[in-house]
């Protein structure tokens, strides 16, 4: 029996367009990548042809792009900042590559230590008035080449495949889709729960 191939829920790139109304906005939760490695990983991004480049700021899912009422924007707010407080600050770490396929043309930068507090976290986000299902379940990584040719692919998971950072993540982002299909960001979230 071959093995089920790991599936995911490749957040910040939707397949069809979700775009906020009057009614609506559109939002997402993630952990940043932050600077050197953000910058290293957008070039990458663009180098590969992924048209996401200059739209996604590189990151870690916890809620991907959501659809939710405009006037639940306060009582969403007050359920971030409640999780957020609920939990500690910890390290994560990116080590590698690895890829979603064949089940989706996706190269990502592997989350190798830090997994438990993302999903920990990431369950405790899609509660309450965010609840939703995920497509797949859920995986933390940090995508660096979505739909592109399939040299580039490789390219991407060859010469990314030494990458390696470490680093303390001590909040959580909310961002909103603008009308473009730019991620702003709405709020940042410290994670100010008791120390391990």
């Amino acid at each position: 029996m071959s093995p089920v191939p790991r599936r995911h829920d490749d957040t910040f790139v939707p397949r069809r367009a979700r775009r906020s109304t009057a009614d609506t906005a559109v939002i997402g939760v993630v952990v940043d990548v932050p600077e050197p490695w953000a910058q290293l990983l957008v070039e990458w991004r663009t180098k590969c042809g992924d048209p996401q480049a200059s739209l996604v700021p590189p990151h870690v899912t916890l809620l991907p792009p959501t659809e939710v009422p405009t006037v639940d924007r306060t009582t969403i707010a007050g359920h971030l900042a409640e999780v957020a407080r609920r939990h500690s600050s910890f390290d994560l770490r990116l080590r590698g590559t690895d890829t979603f396929r064949p089940v989706s043309e996706v190269v990502y930068v592997a989350v190798a230590a830090g997994v438990p507090d993302c999903a920990q976290i990431a369950a405790d986000v899609r509660s309450g008035p965010l609840q939703r299902p995920l497509t797949f379940p859920y995986h933390p990584h940090v995508t660096v080449a979505h739909d592109v040719p399939t040299d580039m692919l490789d390219m991407a998971a060859g010469e990314l495949a030494e990458l390696a950072a470490d680093f303390r993540v001590e909040h959580f982002t909310e961002f909103e889709q603008l009308p473009d299909g730019t991620w702003a960001v709405a709020r940042q979230y410290p994670l100010t729960g008791p120390t391990r």
